[in-house]
């Protein structure tokens, strides 16, 4: 069985949470968990995200204040132009102690940025270490853009040959060119159909 503190988001909490009223800060990179990369959203699975904040001791428990920080790799959604743009976010998470005595069934609510859930990041019983795996996944999936544009106006490809017309804003097709290019797809269209037979 994996030790909490082999995870690679754990966050040893000991001294903070056994002196109620102290505080530790957290200025490190955690790699970003499963899950959450693909084409649109932009980060693999082990970038790094950069986590800059600190623990402080309540009664039941730790609250956690932190800026997220990640470079994020995209591409325009209307003229499939490569985007890195740095993605950023302040979060606040409620990491309660565990307490045998108290219905497991309860949930505590967690605050990410303003919005409330009812997610809970507890502390493992096993050593005061904090797990970062939810908050740094839940960060991602409710602040990334999913449709990034490389430029408020911009006007995307040619619908009749892809052109970008970002970097060639004068592009025009005539009818002619329209014309001729539909029969130059067709003829295409035919030879493959006739090569498949």
């Amino acid at each position: 069985m994996t030790r909490p503190e082999d995870s690679p988001w754990a966050v040893s909490v000991a001294q903070v949470a056994s002196r109620p009223g102290q505080s530790t800060t957290v200025d490190a990179d955690f790699p970003a968990p499963s899950g959450i990369g693909d084409n649109i959203v932009g980060i693999d699975e082990g970038e790094p995200i950069h986590v800059d904040g600190a623990f402080d001791s309540i009664v039941d428990g730790l609250v956690f204040h932190a800026h997220l920080t990640a470079p994020v790799h995209a591409e325009c959604t209307r003229c499939l132009t490569p985007l890195q743009r740095d993605w950023g976010t302040d979060v606040t998470a409620f990491f309660p102690y565990e307490d045998a005595s108290r219905d497991q069934d309860d949930d505590t609510d967690i605050i990410a940025g303003e919005e409330e859930t009812e997610d809970t990041y507890p502390l493992s019983p096993d050593g005061c270490f904090a797990d970062l795996e939810a908050l740094l996944r839940d960060s991602f999936v409710e602040t990334l853009p999913l449709q990034p544009l490389c430029k408020p106006d911009c006007k995307g490809l040619c619908p009749q040959c892809g052109i970008n017309l970002n970097e060639h804003p004068d592009h025009r097709h005539d009818t002619t060119d329209i014309r001729f290019a539909s029969l130059a797809a067709l003829k295409e269209q035919l030879e493959r159909e006739s090569k498949a037979e």
